[in-house]
């Protein structure tokens, strides 16, 4: 019984992260803000999946379940290099920012 409370945990609260960084991807203005949603909430709640997915099939079968532990290692190390070659590309085409940046008087989008 307290393994299906600590399951069940996991599971809401990557929901709810995933749902967060999903609505972040949808709502911020611009896409350096845009970037945070899907970097950083929606890994966080993909990762409390997979590890709930790990939880519950390691208790149900013999020995530790590797494949959910391995694919979380290899999302928490891709999405901060891939969010940061993508910021690295935006930074390069000068795409439009919400702060305004040193001598570009343009770059402002509430203007």
């Amino acid at each position: 019984m307290p393994m299906d409370y600590l399951l069940s945990f996991l599971i809401v609260t990557g929901a709810a992260f995933t749902f967060i960084g999903s609505l972040g991807l949808a709502r911020l203005k611009d896409f350096y803000t845009r970037l945070h949603g899907p970097t950083k909430a929606t890994t966080l709640g993909v990762g409390c999946v997979l590890i709930a997915s790990a939880v519950y099939f390691s208790v149900q079968e013999d020995g530790v379940s590797l494949h959910e532990i391995l694919v979380t290692l290899f999302l928490f190390i891709t999405a901060p290099v891939s969010a940061h070659l993508l910021s690295k590309a935006a930074l390069h085409q000068q795409l439009d920012t919400l702060t305004p940046r040193k001598g570009r008087a343009d770059s402002n989008l509430n203007e």
